[in-house]
C-alpha cells in the first residue's frame, strides 16, 4: 500500500477575484426590452490560498452561485478581473480556456440533475476524460474504477444508472467525474443540502481526504454554517451581491463583526445556556434589482443609524486577516 501524502496548505495565491461585478437583465413586454438589472455581484473581491477550502455563506439569492459560476468562466463578467494561478480569466475565448477545464471542476447541488439518466456511471465519470484525449481509450475503465473507489463507490456499480444510487452515491459520483481530471480547483456548490445529515458528513470527509490526500483547493459554497466551521479555513460571507464580512474560519465564529454575521450565527441552533441574545434581523431580503442606498443590510439590522441608510461602508480591517463593511464595527 502506497504511503499516504498529506498537502499543507500555503499562503501561494491560487484564485484572486478583483472588483467584479456581474448584473443580469430583466426583460419584460411584448419585445423583451430591458427594463432594469439584478445586482447579483456588486464589486467583490478575495483571494483563494492554494491548498485551503475557501467558504462563500449567505442567504439564498446572495450572489454566492454566481461567483462561483463566474470563477469558472460560465457567466462572463461585467467588470473586474479573476486570475488563476496568476493568468487571467476575464475575456478567454472558449477555445482558450479548453486547456483550463480539467484544472478547475465544478461540484453542482443538484446530483441527479448532473447526471444524464441514460448513461451508466463508468462512462459518464470519463467522458470529460476523452473529450481532453487525457488517457487513451484502452485505459480509461481502470482509471474510472481507481476514482469510483476512492470516492466510495464499488467497481461493481461501472455499468449501473444514475437511477440506481442513493442521492449520497449521485454526489459521490459527481465528485468523481470532477477528481478523475486530477484538478487543482473544485468549486463545491451546495453539494450536501439536498442529503441527510449523516450522508452529508460522508460528503465533507470525503472533500477533506482529497484536500489533504491531493491537495485539491476548494471553494465552497453553502448556507449552513455548521458545515463551514467544520471544513472551511477562510470565510466571506455575502449579502446581496456584496462581501460583508471576510475571515479565518477562526476569527469569523469566535468573533463575528458584522450584524448580518451576527444574526447568521445566532439562527443555528445550540445547546449552549449561556450564548448571548443576538438581535434577530427584521424582515425579508430587498430586492436585488433595485438594492438599497448606504448599507444594503440597513433596512433590516437593528443596529442601523442614519448614516447607514445613505452612505454606503467601505470594507475595512478590524484584524490582521479580518475585514468588515460597517460603519459601526
Amino acid at each position: 500500500m502506497n504511503a499516504r501524502v498529506v498537502f499543507t496548505m500555503n499562503d501561494e495565491t491560487l484564485v484572486e477575484v478583483r472588483n467584479i461585478k456581474k448584473f443580469f437583465p430583466i426583460n419584460e413586454g411584448l419585445f423583451g426590452q430591458t427594463t432594469g438589472h439584478i445586482h447579483a455581484v456588486d464589486d467583490i473581491s478575495f483571494r483563494i490560498r492554494r491548498g485551503s477550502v475557501f467558504g462563500l455563506v449567505g442567504e439564498s439569492g446572495s450572489g454566492k452561485t454566481t461567483v462561483g459560476r463566474a470563477l469558472l468562466g460560465l457567466y462572463p463578467l461585467d467588470s473586474g478581473s479573476i486570475t488563476f494561478q496568476g493568468q487571467e480569466l476575464s475575456g478567454l475565448s472558449r477555445t482558450q480556456w479548453h486547456p483550463l477545464r480539467p484544472k478547475m471542476q465544478l461540484v453542482f447541488q443538484d446530483p441527479y440533475g448532473a447526471l444524464n439518466p441514460r448513461m451508466r456511471i463508468g462512462d459518464a465519470i470519463g467522458e470529460a476524460v476523452l473529450e481532453h484525449r487525457l488517457l487513451p481509450p484502452a485505459a480509461l475503465r481502470d482509471r474510472v474504477i481507481q476514482v469510483m473507489e476512492t470516492c466510495g463507490l464499488p467497481a461493481a456499480h461501472y455499468h449501473r444508472y444514475p437511477h440506481e444510487f442513493s442521492g449520497g452515491q449521485r454526489q459521490r459520483i459527481g465528485i468523481a467525474r470532477a477528481l478523475i481530471l486530477q484538478p487543482e480547483f473544485i468549486v463545491a456548490d451546495e453539494p450536501v443540502s439536498a442529503l441527510d445529515v449523516s450522508i452529508q458528513a460522508q460528503i465533507i470527509n470525503l472533500f477533506a481526504d482529497l484536500r489533504d490526500d491531493f491537495g485539491v483547493t476548494f471553494l465552497f459554497i453553502s448556507h449552513d454554517l455548521g458545515v463551514v466551521e467544520h471544513f472551511c479555513d477562510d470565510v466571506a460571507v455575502m449579502y446581496l451581491g456584496q462581501i460583508v464580512e471576510y475571515a479565518s474560519r477562526d476569527q469569523l465564529f469566535r468573533q463575528p463583526r458584522h450584524p448580518y454575521t451576527q444574526a447568521l450565527l445566532a439562527a443555528v441552533p445550540t445547546l449552549d445556556c449561556d450564548a448571548p441574545l443576538v438581535p434577530a434581523t427584521q424582515g425579508e431580503p430587498p430586492n436585488p434589482a433595485a438594492p438599497p442606498g448606504g448599507c444594503r443590510f440597513h433596512p433590516r439590522c437593528p443596529h442601523a443609524r442614519d448614516n447607514c441608510r445613505s452612505q454606503a461602508p467601505e470594507r475595512r480591517d478590524v484584524a490582521p486577516g479580518h475585514s468588515v463593511a460597517c460603519h459601526y464595527t
